[in-house]
């Protein structure tokens, strides 16, 4: 068994190389380009929305107010006339600011999962290896996992999933190479 304390460095140089990986991932590579098509009349449905001030957050449309109302002839017929539609309102300012440090402090969290994890499993003085597998497949559940359930429940497209999955294999080696270059020794 290894103490997390005593991961603190591996934590913060996979934080840090995931950070950097994710940055040229989006802003440096057409990989992610076409996750989010635009609509051909984009500017008649922002033009339409655009003065209902709807607030920040989720919708879906439509929305039953009920179980009840779910199962009424009335919303059944909206919904088979369409459209349906998931969609989040976010505010109009272009900073990444907060977003970047958000993510940065997210992949903390994955590189401390990462290290309890490994660390509960692997005492120091473990080979790389080991160390690479524990901490890569904590990583790539915190990295990938969860993203599914977009695709699954909410419709998100495949594509998009598949190359976030991929991302994600990427972090999680990233961050399995780090802790097992800095494990304690």
């Amino acid at each position: 068994m290894t103490g997390l304390s005593a991961l603190w460095l591996p934590i913060l140089v996979s934080a840090v190389l995931v950070f950097v990986a994710s940055s040229l991932i989006h802003m440096a590579s057409p990989w992610h380009k076409g996750d989010y098509p635009r609509l051909s009349n984009e500017d008649q449905v922002l033009d339409a929305l655009r003065p209902m001030s709807l607030p920040l957050g989720d919708y879906m449309m439509p929305r039953p107010s009920s179980r009840q109302e779910m199962t009424s002839t009335a919303f059944q017929e909206k919904f088979r006339r369409g459209p349906v539609v998931m969609m989040t309102v976010l505010p109009t300012e272009m900073s990444m600011g907060r977003n970047l440090a958000l993510w940065f402090v997210y992949c903390i969290v994955a590189g401390v999962f990462a290290g309890y994890i490994t660390g509960r499993a692997l005492p120091p003085a473990t080979p790389y290896l080991q160390v690479f597998r524990f901490a890569g497949a904590t990583a790539f559940i915190g990295y990938t996992l969860a993203l599914w359930q977009m695709s699954i429940w909410y419709r998100r497209a495949w594509t998009t999933t598949i190359k976030a999955t991929v991302d994600g294999l990427i972090y999680a080696c990233l961050t399995a190479g780090a802790f097992g270059w800095l494990w304690p020794r």
